[in-house]
């Protein structure tokens, strides 16, 4: 009932794919998001060289004989990432699929089609869902103004975005943002969508490596405890509404130069409010579905949740 031209192309049963998500994608959290059925995919922004990264692909092989993932972000940041070792690793370790994030793609198309990897390019609007798309991308993951991470300026919902993105291409679109049950994954597939891409919901599982201080927080949580912050520097990002993410907003308001804020923003500090349950430390992305979250559950309890959620009102409408 839901398979769809995604569970077909990376050979998965649902279409649930997780988040290449930094510090919390390890090699435990995708190998279970695989065994359950979905694509789990592992964040290498948190490796600092490729061979670090090579060895968390060789330990998520031993968890999981399921296709997974690896993500590339392209997206501006503090510290140079080393990309092309990334890319050369995922190539020489026969990974088949690769998510990339943001920025230009290009670059890496050619390299990964010829090593026989699927790429899955995360956009925020229909102008680069269509680029990605010209430049050889086999999916796309539209990712809308509700979700975690870096939405566009544009604020633009998913609601609105899937349709348009599944009407304007021809290779198929993934919906990123702010999904947590089965009620939105079956919205997403009667928008035309061929999967989901869920990130937050992943973070509060039994198998994430967050401190049990942080998922309590984001149990805690509703769906007004984000805010967008670093619109001024062009950056956009939504984060949990924290005591730092509300001084960034503050400095932000009194047009605070970008130097001042990077001692608030910068990647290690979220790291440590994952890491250590420093809760108002820090800037960590979070979505607006975190309001749906009430518990903490294993990987396969939250995705046989969203199958079963998403059957149900499929059975339900159809009758």
């Amino acid at each position: 009932m839901l398979k769809t031209k995604i569970t077909e192309m990376l050979g998965i049963k649902y279409p649930i794919v997780q988040g290449g998500m930094a510090w919390i994608a390890t090699a435990e959290l995708v190998a279970a998001v695989s065994n359950a059925g979905g694509l789990g995919i592992l964040g290498s922004i948190m490796f600092p060289t490729p061979e670090l990264l090579r060895e968390e692909i060789h330990k998520t092989r031993k968890l999981t004989d399921k296709p997974f993932g690896v993500n590339i972000t392209l997206l501006p940041s503090m510290r140079e990432l080393p990309n092309d070792g990334f890319v050369q690793v995922v190539c020489e370790e026969g990974i088949p699929i690769v998510e990339t994030t943001a920025g230009k793609p290009e670059k890496y198309i050619d390299t990964l089609k010829k090593a026989n990897v699927k790429v899955m390019h995360k956009v925020g609007s229909i102008q680069h869902a269509k680029h990605a798309e010209s430049i050889g991308a086999d999916a796309v993951i539209i990712v809308g103004f509700e979700g975690a991470g870096h939405p566009l300026m544009d604020d633009v919902s998913l609601w609105n975005l899937i349709p348009v993105a599944v009407d304007t291409l021809k290779i198929p679109v993934l919906a990123g943002g702010g999904s947590s049950d089965g009620r939105q994954l079956a919205a997403a597939l009667a928008l035309g969508a061929s999967a989901i891409v869920a990130g937050t919901i992943f973070v509060v599982s039994k198998e994430s490596p967050a401190h049990p201080d942080f998922k309590q927080a984001l149990l805690n949580a509703c769906e007004c405890d984000t805010i967008l912050i670093q619109r001024t520097i062009q950056n956009q990002t939504r984060v949990f509404k924290n005591k730092t993410s509300m001084e960034v907003l503050a400095m932000e308001d009194r047009k605070a130069p970008f130097e001042e804020l990077i001692p608030l923003i910068k990647g290690e500090m979220g790291r440590q409010a994952y890491m250590e349950g420093k809760t108002d430390y820090g800037c960590f992305t979070v979505g607006q579905g975190v309001g749906l979250i009430k518990e903490v559950l294993s990987v396969k309890e939250i995705i046989d949740n969203y199958v079963v959620g998403a059957q149900d009102i499929i059975k339900r409408l159809n009758a």
